[in-house]
């Protein structure tokens, strides 16, 4: 997104902003975790269900591959697929870009968590270093923004920078897309900084699975879903006082109020997710047969593609901590109905300038039509100026023959 653009929504009334957050936590995210669990309860059933160790395998083979092809290749897709020229193909095609890309992002957490919990274990200290580790590696790299999901971010489904997946150091950007810097940028953005992050979502995960309640599953999820959404909503109340402090601060001062911040927000997502998800294994999975899953997984892909919000589901792309100018790297990107706002501004906007346009042509065309006129009625003037003095000389001549 623009950065002209998101200056302009991040400073939007303060009531959409409201309205956007809600919408966030009440009814996207929601439906991104309900996606997201039943995808990976498939993965269980269809992924070599008779080895864990071989569907760990097969499960990271899929979405690393996955994720770096879409991150190659991502140029291509925008090449080829022009919005303006083919709108049915480009629909088609972009949301079946999305369908794969999320598939390829389910397996590649999978395997990593699965390949965390059979080489490290679950032991609360062995937990807790993982995810010391994985912060300081983040935080090292100034990538630590990249573990911020909904209900914190939100992606809508619009056409610029659809098949966009930044890389960590931009080489695609700077060098073109053909060098081997930016296959290695591509592979280090996919599987060194894609890996930590599951490495920090699965140490806090784990280590909520043994503090909150874990005796008790249901009130466990009640717990979380209660510490994730206060979480969330006071960070969303902070967000004024935090702009501010980041407005009067620079340096390393101010990326570790930001770092600071978003692990604070990272915390609410996580038992948000948390909350929904243990929710989701205790009332509707173990009674559900295959073909409920089949029919969850469908209904809620398809109830983000209505709500031009496909793209809360996937995890793409490398993101710098405080690299944004001003306010922005900390505020949450959560455009909904402010963006639809703004489209709608701008196409007024755009009308009104093509109006003036047209009537300025219009008084452009009168000016010459009457300048037009005047050339012919000064023309018809001297032309009858001449005839008269013609006629004048004539009379003077015969008078003088006389």
């Amino acid at each position: 997104m623009a950065t002209s653009m998101r200056r302009e929504l991040s400073n939007g009334p303060a009531a959409l902003v409201a309205v956007d957050a809600a919408l966030s936590t009440a009814v996207i995210t929601p439906v991104v975790v309900t996606y997201w669990r039943i995808t990976w309860k498939l993965m269980d059933i269809y992924i070599l269900p008779g080895s864990q160790v071989w569907s760990t395998v097969a499960s990271l083979g899929i979405g690393f591959i996955g994720l770096f092809m879409f991150t190659l290749f991502q140029h291509r897709f925008k090449r080829y697929l022009k919005p303006r020229k083919h709108t049915v193909l480009y629909y088609v095609m972009s949301r079946s870009y999305t369908a794969a890309f999320a598939y390829s992002c389910v397996n590649s957490w999978r395997g990593i968590w699965n390949t965390m919990d059979m080489v490290t274990g679950t032991r609360s200290p062995t937990v807790a270093a993982s995810v010391v580790f994985g912060i300081c590696s983040l935080a090292s790299m100034k990538t630590l923004r990249n573990i911020i999901a909904p209900p914190i971010a939100i992606l809508t489904d619009n056409y610029d920078g659809y098949f966009e997946v930044p890389t960590l150091f931009r080489i695609g950007v700077r060098d073109g897309t053909g060098s081997w810097l930016y296959v290695l940028d591509s592979f280090f953005s996919v599987c060194i900084i894609g890996s930590l992050v599951v490495i920090v979502w699965r140490g806090v995960w784990s280590l909520m699975d043994e503090y909150i309640y874990p005796e008790d599953e249901n009130t466990s999820a009640i717990m979380s879903l209660v510490i994730g959404y206060s979480v969330v909503l006071l960070a969303f109340a902070l967000q004024p006082a935090v702009k501010k402090l980041v407005n009067k601060i620079n340096g390393l001062k101010r990326i570790l109020v930001v770092d600071v911040y978003l692990l604070f927000s990272f915390f609410g997502a996580v038992n948000v997710w948390r909350g929904v998800w243990v929710m989701l294994d205790n009332h509707f999975i173990p009674d559900a047969p295959i073909t409920s899953y089949w029919v969850s997984h469908i209904a809620c892909f398809g109830f983000l593609v209505l709500l031009n919000s496909s793209n809360s589901i996937l995890v793409r792309g490398v993101y710098i901590d405080a690299e944004e100018d001003g306010t922005q790297c900390v505020d949450f990107p959560c455009y909904y109905v402010r963006l639809l706002v703004q489209k709608r501004k701008r196409k007024k906007q755009i009308r009104i300038d093509e109006e003036g346009k047209e009537m300025t042509q219009i008084k452009i065309e009168k000016e010459e039509k009457t300048e037009e006129i005047n050339e012919k009625m000064l023309l018809t003037s001297e032309n009858g100026d001449t005839t008269i003095s013609n006629k004048t000389e004539e009379t003077l001549n015969s008078s003088k023959i006389v």
